[in-house]
């Protein structure tokens, strides 16, 4: 069974804009939402590495 995700609201320092417009997620609100996406976020605090994992 699925449960929704919880909406994590946006506070000061959670995210900054690129140069391009695009917001980009600090260490803090990746830990403030509690798990890996294993995405290879910019600032992931959870130290996931898209180049080191090994898929089966």
């Amino acid at each position: 069974m699925l449960f929704p995700k919880k909406k994590i609201e946006l506070e000061d320092g959670d995210y900054y804009l690129t140069p391009e417009g695009y917001k980009c997620f600090t260490e803090q609100y990746h830990l403030k939402r509690g798990y890996c996406c294993e995405s290879n976020c910019r600032h992931c605090p959870y130290g996931f590495n898209k180049k080191l994992k090994n898929d089966i």
